[in-house]
């Protein structure tokens, strides 16, 4: 349009006026143009080839970190074992909040000493046996003791003599002695032996050893004992109990002789609390020492004859060799021989194992043959109990009124112990009676839990089980419930030596002995009761209590007569050393 000329454009002139052409031939490529060049073909761009990418990288095997977590979660068990008492006291403790409760309200309505239960004593010794280190429980009993000082000082003032003792009785165990108790008893003494009563309890004494009568509450030895306690300087009373200590003595002399070793050593240990600085006392329990190394010669050759009849299968059975005859040998000349009462439970516990043979072999008249030979001497017996459920008849001597077991019906399958068998013969137990087993479990399990094993009848968690297992006798959860009651008991044993509650620990043991007679764990049990006892008689002595103490040491001999402690604990109390 401006007129110039292009300088390639050779061949036009003038102006050329713009066209669209075909419109078809749009989407067609375009003829190549010939404009006398040289044609130049350009290739598309070729990249050089870079380096092959590396391959992925693997993760690295930590083969580390598995013994680290492992020594870690070791670490973390371990410190949670260290740690379980002060963990223990973080958790909520319902329960034991709950038996405190009681106990308090027992103890703010007067309710102070018992046998049912429900006093605050007992709850108080309950809480304490399931936490040990528990204040509140050590503060309850301190409280109930402060308590039983009031209403003994109380009764006194009444002129209830009898009723201020028994109170007195009671401080004395919780409190240990103590002036107030000391106070009390002088008073006590004294007002049961006024002045004026002294010269006809000396009368009185005097003609009792005339009598011959030295021992008992209106002996010779007990009514000068009365006289001193009121007045310590009464030099006739202290002559007339030095002559009865001579004639006891003799006594014991000649029981010693005659081999009744239990008369002997309750002449000597009552000659220890009469006249306890007695100058033939160590001489005598020397004899009495060496008589029993004698016996105990005797009396180990027949345990060792009892036990080898055990292992040759020789349970019971007429004739002396039986492991029963041996057995029954000792006692009959050492009533209180542990080994020989273990010897008893381990024959009744060899019983049972044959009648569940018999039972599983349907054999039930065998069965109920050897079941009450072991009743004989084991009544009590969990194992036992159990046996008695798979045979039927559902008399456990439990004092409800017990529901015969679906096994009871005359001819029905023997139930064996196997699972398969146990499930096979459940199917006989109606709905309602499987509620009622559950039941029935779950409060023998809270009983466990709260330490009524035995007591009280009727809810205690022995009679909560036997009565589950009238009903359905091959129930598993019962039957073990049942079964684990020695080791439930030995565990609170264990809890009620270690706060120092020795009557606790008494009864336990005692209901150990009944449900697992001949369990080889008594052993260990009965030696740490016995130290356990010895240890409560020195406290006793410490605080005042002679009585109490020498009380103690009778009981321990029962379950450590040949501890070492035993002779230099009744030497240091009888000598005030």
């Amino acid at each position: 349009m401006s007129g110039r000329k292009d300088n390639h454009d050779h061949e036009r002139r003038g102006r050329t006026e713009p066209t669209l052409g075909r419109l078809d031939d749009l989407d067609r490529p375009a003829p190549p143009v010939d404009d006398g060049l040289p044609h130049i073909v350009v290739d598309t761009p070729r990249h050089r080839p870079g380096p092959t990418a590396p391959p992925p990288k693997r993760p690295r095997k930590r083969g580390w970190l598995i013994p680290v977590l492992v020594l870690v979660l070791i670490g973390g068990v371990t410190g949670l074992w260290l740690q379980q008492d002060r963990l223990r006291t973080l958790m909520p403790a319902t329960e034991l909040n709950d038996i405190l409760g009681q106990a308090n309200r027992a103890l703010a309505a007067g309710k102070l000493d018992g046998t049912a239960g429900d006093s605050a004593r007992e709850l108080f010794e309950k809480a304490r046996d399931q936490q040990p280190d528990s204040d509140q429980a050590r503060d309850g009993l301190r409280r109930v003791g402060m308590a039983e000082v009031a209403r003994a000082d109380a009764a006194l003032a009444a002129g209830n003599l009898d009723e201020a003792q028994a109170a007195l009785d009671v401080a004395r165990e919780l409190l240990g002695g103590g002036s107030d108790v000391e106070r009390l008893t002088q008073q006590l003494s004294q007002a049961r032996n006024p002045q004026g009563r002294t010269a006809s309890l000396v009368d009185r004494a005097q003609a009792a050893f005339a009598a011959g009568q030295l021992d008992g509450d209106e002996g010779a030895g007990a009514l000068y004992r009365r006289v001193l306690d009121a007045d310590r300087n009464n030099t006739v009373a202290a002559r007339g109990l030095d002559k009865v200590g001579d004639a006891l003595a003799a006594q014991a002399r000649q029981a010693i002789a005659a081999n009744d070793r239990p008369k002997a050593n309750a002449l000597v240990d009552r000659i220890a609390i009469l006249v306890p600085g007695y100058s033939d006392l160590p001489s005598l329990r020397a004899s009495l020492a060496e008589t029993r190394k004698q016996d105990d010669q005797a009396t180990a050759a027949l345990i060792q004859q009892g036990n080898d009849a055990m292992r040759a299968g020789r349970f019971t059975g007429d004739g002396d060799d039986t492991a029963l005859a041996r057995f029954k040998a000792v006692l009959a000349v050492d009533p209180d021989n542990a080994a020989a009462k273990a010897g008893l439970g381990q024959v009744a516990q060899a019983l049972i194992v044959q009648a569940n043979a018999a039972l599983d072999s349907e054999d039930d008249a065998q069965a109920a043959k050897l079941l009450e030979q072991a009743t004989k001497l084991a009544p009590k017996s969990a194992e036992l109990a159990a046996a008695r459920a798979r045979l039927g008849g559902g008399d456990t001597g439990t004092p409800h009124a017990a529901v015969p077991p679906a096994r009871a019906t005359q001819g029905a399958p023997v139930a064996a112990a196997a699972d398969d068998d146990t499930s096979e013969a459940s199917l006989a137990v109606s709905p309602e009676q499987k509620a009622r087993v559950a039941a029935l479990v779950r409060r023998a399990q809270a009983a466990t839990s709260r330490g009524d094993i035995m007591d009280p009848p009727g809810d205690s968690a022995y009679d909560l089980y036997r009565n589950a297992l009238s009903i359905d006798g091959n129930d598993p959860t019962a039957r073990a419930g049942l079964q684990g009651l020695p080791a439930q008991v030995e565990k609170q044993m264990q809890q009620a030596v270690a706060s120092g509650n020795v009557k606790r620990a008494e009864d336990l043991y005692a209901t150990m002995s009944d449900l697992a007679p001949g369990d080889a764990a008594q052993g260990e049990m009965r030696h740490r009761l016995g130290s356990a006892l010895i240890d409560n008689a020195l406290q006793r002595s410490s605080a005042g209590d002679r009585q109490g103490a020498f009380q103690a040491l009778d009981h321990a001999r029962r379950y450590v007569p040949d501890d070492p402690r035993l002779q230099s604990a009744y030497e240091r109390i009888a000598t005030g050393r």
